[in-house]
């Protein structure tokens, strides 16, 4: 596993809001996020942290084999780099990043499981 995908801190922890990965603001803000910074341009952008991150999740995976995991397939991370994942994410990317992502052949499902029923 990466170092550069595991949380240094357990405060200031935020979650991608495309695929979940867990880091801190720093990390983000620093690495942006590894499997989505094509889309999410979050590296050495500051704004798009806020925008495209939440502090707001729920649950914690710690992902070392997610090729081989149930949970990694259950959760929709089995192509994603190793690291630590949120089970849910509250929020939503901002509607340009969405169009941006459709134009790119990208289709967003929200991480946000709060709100099904």
């Amino acid at each position: 596993m990466s170092l550069e995908t595991v949380p240094k801190d357990l405060r200031g922890l935020r979650a991608c809001l495309l695929c979940s990965l867990v880091k801190t603001f720093d990390q983000f803000e620093l690495d942006g996020c590894e499997n989505c910074d094509e889309y999410l341009h979050m590296k050495h952008n500051r704004d798009a942290v806020y925008e495209c991150t939440s502090a707001n999740f729920d649950g914690l995976l710690s992902m070392m084999s997610p090729e081989d995991s149930w949970v990694a397939k259950w959760q929709r991370l089995e192509r994603f780099v190793k690291g630590c994942y949120a089970v849910s994410v509250t929020g939503q990317l901002p509607p340009g990043v969405v169009r941006e992502l459709r134009a790119k052949g990208r289709v967003y499902q929200s991480r946000d499981t709060s709100e099904r029923h």
